[in-house]
C-alpha cells in the first residue's frame, strides 16, 4: 500500500467560511496534519483562517491549491455546487478529498465524485459528523447488538429556527435543494448508518417553502415532511425545516423502534452541538449518554488518521450514494 513519504499528512483547505474554520481548528488540535495552504476568495476569511494556521500559504485560488505538488489532500468547505468539480479535480491531481456535505447536488454528481475516487484510489471522507457523536455511538451500539428486537419505526427530526445566512442556499441551481439537502440529509445517512444501509422500498414527500408546495419548481423548500419504508418492514418518518417557529434554536432527534425497546438521540435545550442519548424501556428511560462532547471535528480527524496510515479509496465510499439517491427520491428527480 502506498504511504506518504512524510511524517504528517500536508492538508490544504478550500473554503475558509465558518465551517472550513471550525473544522481546521480541528486538524490542527489534532496534530496530526500540516496545513500547509488555505484557498478563499474572500479576504477577510482567509485572514480569518490564517490565524489559525499561521504557517499556511493563503491563496484566493483553488487551483493554486489543488495544483501543488506538496499537498497531500484538500479539505473542501466551499458552496455545494463546488463540491463535485473541486473534489473530482482535486482526484485527478492525484490528492485525496474529504469534502462537506453534500458531496454532490443530486446522485448523478455523487456517482461522478466517487468514480473519481476509484479511479484514482484515494481517499474520500465526508462529514456526516452527527456519526460521531459520542450519543450516536451509543445508540448505534445498541441497534447494532439485536437488543431492541425488531426495528419497525423510525423517528426523524431536524428543525433548525433560522435559515441559512448565504443567498445561495436559497437558489436551487447552486443548493441543489433546501432543508432536505441541509439538514434532512444527516438524518438519512444516520439512519442507513444505523441499519447497515438497507434497500429504502417506497418514498413519498411533500416539500413546501413558506406554507406553499414547491415539488416541482425552482424554489427550495423550508420544510419538509417525508416517509420512507425500508427492507424489513420498517417505516422511517423525516420532517425537516428552516425557520420553524419551534420556540427553540433547533429540535434534532433520531429515534429508533423496536420490539424489545428504542433508542433516541436528541439535542437538549434547543442546541445545535449538546446531544443525549436515551434507551427506552416501557414507560422507562435511561440517560446512556451526554454532554460534554467536543464532536465538531471527528469525522476529519478520523479521514486524516486514515490518511496518516497509507489508506487509499474505501468501498464505503459506495453508501454516500444510497443517501443521495434517497434525496434524489425525495425531490422525485428519479
Amino acid at each position: 500500500m502506498e504511504t506518504l513519504n512524510h511524517i504528517k499528512p500536508r492538508i490544504a483547505f478550500a473554503g475558509a467560511g465558518w465551517i472550513g474554520r471550525n473544522r481546521m481548528h480541528a486538524a490542527k488540535e489534532s496534530g496530526l496534519a500540516e496545513i500547509v495552504m488555505i484557498s478563499d476568495p474572500a479576504a477577510e476569511c482567509l485572514e480569518a483562517a490564517g490565524r489559525i494556521a499561521p504557517k499556511a500559504i493563503l491563496v484566493p485560488s483553488f487551483d493554486a491549491a489543488v495544483n501543488d505538488p506538496s499537498v497531500d489532500a484538500i479539505v473542501i468547505a466551499t458552496p455545494s455546487a463546488l463540491h463535485m468539480q473541486q473534489a473530482v479535480q482535486a482526484f485527478e491531481n492525484g490528492k485525496a478529498v474529504f469534502c462537506q456535505k453534500p458531496l454532490g447536488r443530486n446522485a448523478t454528481e455523487v456517482k461522478t465524485l466517487i468514480e473519481a475516487a476509484l479511479k484514482a484510489n484515494k481517499l474520500l471522507g465526508a462529514d456526516f459528523s452527527y456519526r460521531y457523536t459520542t450519543a450516536f455511538k451509543k445508540i448505534h451500539e445498541i441497534i447494532q447488538s439485536g437488543e431492541l428486537g425488531k426495528i419497525y419505526a423510525i423517528d426523524l427530526v431536524f428543525h433548525n429556527a433560522y435559515g441559512p445566512g448565504k443567498q445561495w442556499f436559497y437558489e436551487l441551481e447552486l443548493s441543489g435543494g433546501g432543508c432536505v439537502l441541509d439538514l434532512g440529509i444527516h438524518l438519512v445517512d444516520l439512519m442507513l448508518y444505523a441499519l447497515d444501509f438497507p434497500e429504502v422500498q417506497l418514498v413519498t414527500s411533500e416539500l413546501y417553502a413558506k406554507g406553499i408546495p414547491v415539488k416541482g419548481t425552482n424554489k427550495v423548500e423550508d420544510f419538509a415532511d417525508v416517509l420512507l419504508h425500508i427492507e424489513n418492514d420498517i417505516s422511517v418518518q423525516l420532517s425537516c425545516s428552516w425557520n420553524l417557529q419551534a420556540g427553540c434554536e433547533a429540535i434534532i432527534k433520531a429515534s429508533f423502534y423496536g420490539t424489545d425497546g428504542g433508542v433516541s438521540l436528541q439535542n437538549i435545550n434547543g442546541s445545535f452541538y449538546d446531544f443525549t442519548a436515551l434507551r427506552y424501556n416501557g414507560t422507562k428511560s435511561e440517560i446512556i449518554a451526554q454532554p460534554p462532547d467536543p464532536w465538531g471535528g471527528r469525522a476529519l480527524v478520523n479521514w486524516i488518521k486514515q490518511l496518516s496510515a497509507g489508506d487509499q479509496f474505501d468501498t464505503a465510499a459506495f453508501n454516500f450514494l444510497k443517501s443521495a439517491q434517497v434525496l434524489d427520491r425525495i425531490y422525485e428527480r428519479q
